[in-house]
């Protein structure tokens, strides 16, 4: 099976991740991704994968830290 391919626009949509979220979690090895010229492109079942696991952690992931 053919590996599908979403473009950052498509994968916030579909994952309700703020486009900003989704590159840091590009830039941090997260999910895979590939570049296009100025496109990035996001493996779905790498994103699926991350969304999944993200979502069992729920809670767990604690409080956010106020400098």
């Amino acid at each position: 099976m053919a590996e599908q391919w979403l473009t950052v626009a498509q994968a916030a949509k579909m994952s309700k991740y703020h486009p900003v979220t989704l590159r840091k979690l590009i830039y941090a090895g997260r999910i895979k991704a590939r570049k296009f010229g100025p496109v990035w492109q996001i493996n779905r079942t790498s994103l699926m994968a991350y969304t999944h696991k993200a979502s069992k952690l729920g809670a767990k992931r604690g409080p956010k830290r106020r400098s």
